[in-house]
Formats: structure tokens, C-alpha cells, sequence
């Protein structure tokens, strides 16, 4: 034993007669999930694969993966004893609007916001294209897509590659603090954990200059989403003409502030001027 190094003392592999990887994690079982974590981790960023790219090589590989039917059951135990996450799937509200729907928002309120970004950034609104969800974890993901710009405006995270940070942690602190079986959140929230794992490891590894903005962000959407009301749930559109700051209050959003991280998000981006 003393001939062991420390870190390597209870290493104990099994054999098998596999001639390929077998693991008890179906996500290291997955070669299309490894490949995607090592380039996602691993490269520089660049104009000929952008991060959004990134994302939709992720949600089949994840959807591969996933147990629906078991999913399917947590929701509705998680339904029983959650009386707001039940009234949400109650309403099954969605949304269907234009960009151009919010053109009459004041200056300041939330809509008047989402307008002037989305028009100036040349953005669509629909992160994925509308369905009609049939199960309640296809509600949920089609919410998710929906609300997630709105998350940005309400968290205070601008809408660059650093400011991603603060919706993404805002989302994985909000689920473990708002969802009572832990299993169920841990499901709702893989997507938002290889996702952002892109932003805090790359950082780390080829723009540490801007380490410290990761950071800020990352503790601003954790703070948010453990003090906060569960506002993921919110009809966004009964707020669009509301100041943000009076928007914030009636969603019971707290401990939110507009950070500025354009800079460092071009610095990510390797955006050139």
C-alpha cells in the first residue's frame, strides 16, 4: 500500500468481456455525449461553429438518453405534492407572438426591452420553433425556450456570451430550490449544466483575463434563483408593458441587478472590431 501514490490508492477495476466502453453512467456510455464534451470543453471559440450550434448538437444526443416515461411519472408525483408547478401544467399556456407584437411597449418595461434587443440584434424570439407539446416534459422544454430571453431581462444578464452565465445558474439554482424530488430536478436542469460548463471551463482555459466576470455571473444567477419566486413559471406577456424594476417585484425576483458584460462577452466571443 505505501508503494501506491495517495490519489491513486483505491482504484479497483472491474473486468469485463466487453470489446467497448461499458460504464454505469449512461451519459460516459454515450461516444456522441463524449465527443460533444471534449470539443465543448476543450476548443477556442470561432465564427465556423458558434456556441448556439453547440446546443443543437446537444438536445437529441440528451433526448437519446433520456428515460421519458419515468420522467413522465416523476412530473406528475412532483405534481401532488407542488401545488404551483401543478397549476402551471393546468394552464399549459404557450406563446405565439411576434417580435413585432411588443413594438408599442414603452421605453424601460420589459416588452420595450425584448423589442429594442431583438430588433438591434437581429434575434428571433423563438429559440426553437413552436410545437404543440403533447407530454408535460415537452411543456416544460417548449416553456424553457420561450421564457429564456425574458430570464435574461429579468436577471439582469445582457444578452452576450458572459451574460448567458447568469440565466443559466439562475435556472440550475431556481429548479433544486423550487422542485421537491431530486431526481426530477436533476433531470430539468442537464441541459442547463452541460451548457454552461462550456462557458466556465473555456473561460478558464483560454480567456482567464475575464475569470473574474464569470464568476460575478455565475454567483449573481445562483443568488437569483435560490431568493427568488419560481418566475420561470410566469406568463411573460402580463409583464410587457411593465417597468422593469416594478416587473421584478410582482415575479418576486430578488437580488437582481443589470450587469454589463459586453465587453467581456466580445473578449469570449473573440468578437474583432
Amino acid at each position: 500500500m505505501d508503494d501506491i501514490p495517495y490519489l491513486a490508492r483505491g482504484v479497483n477495476l472491474l473486468g469485463t468481456d466487453s470489446s467497448v466502453l461499458v460504464s454505469s453512467s449512461k451519459y460516459l456510455n454515450s461516444p456522441k455525449l463524449r465527443e460533444w464534451i471534449a470539443l465543448i470543453a476543450l476548443k477556442k471559440n470561432g465564427p465556423d461553429f458558434p456556441p448556439a450550434a453547440e446546443m443543437h448538437q446537444l438536445i437529441p444526443i440528451l433526448n437519446e438518453l433520456r428515460d421519458f416515461d419515468h420522467i413522465e411519472a416523476m412530473l406528475t408525483e412532483e405534481r401532488k405534492v407542488n401545488p404551483k408547478l401543478d397549476a402551471w401544467f393546468n394552464e399549459w399556456f404557450c406563446s405565439d407572438y411576434a417580435i413585432d407584437d411588443l413594438k408599442d411597449c414603452a421605453p424601460g418595461t420589459v416588452g420595450g426591452i425584448y423589442y429594442d434587443i431583438a430588433k438591434n440584434g437581429n434575434y428571433e424570439i423563438q429559440i426553437v420553433p413552436n410545437f404543440q407539446p403533447k407530454t408535460q416534459w415537452e411543456y416544460y422544454s417548449l416553456r424553457s425556450g420561450q421564457t429564456h430571453d425574458y430570464e435574461h431581462i429579468l436577471t439582469g444578464g445582457g444578452f452576450n456570451y458572459m451574460g448567458e452565465l447568469i440565466p443559466y445558474w439562475f435556472r440550475l439554482a431556481t429548479i433544486h430550490t423550487h422542485i421537491q424530488n431530486k431526481e426530477l430536478a436533476g433531470e430539468m436542469s442537464v441541459l442547463s449544466i452541460l451548457g454552461t460548463m462550456r462557458y466556465v471551463i473555456r473561460t478558464m482555459l483560454h480567456y482567464p483575463q475575464i475569470w473574474e466576470t464569470a464568476l460575478e455571473c455565475i454567483q449573481q444567477g445562483i443568488t437569483i434563483g435560490r431568493q427568488s419566486d419560481a418566475f420561470w413559471m410566469a406568463r411573460m406577456e402580463d409583464v410587457w408593458h411593465t417597468p422593469l424594476e416594478e416587473a421584478r417585484r410582482q415575479l418576486g425576483v430578488r437580488g437582481a441587478f443589470d450587469l454589463d458584460t459586453q465587453e467581456a462577452g466580445d473578449i469570449w466571443g473573440e468578437v474583432r472590431t
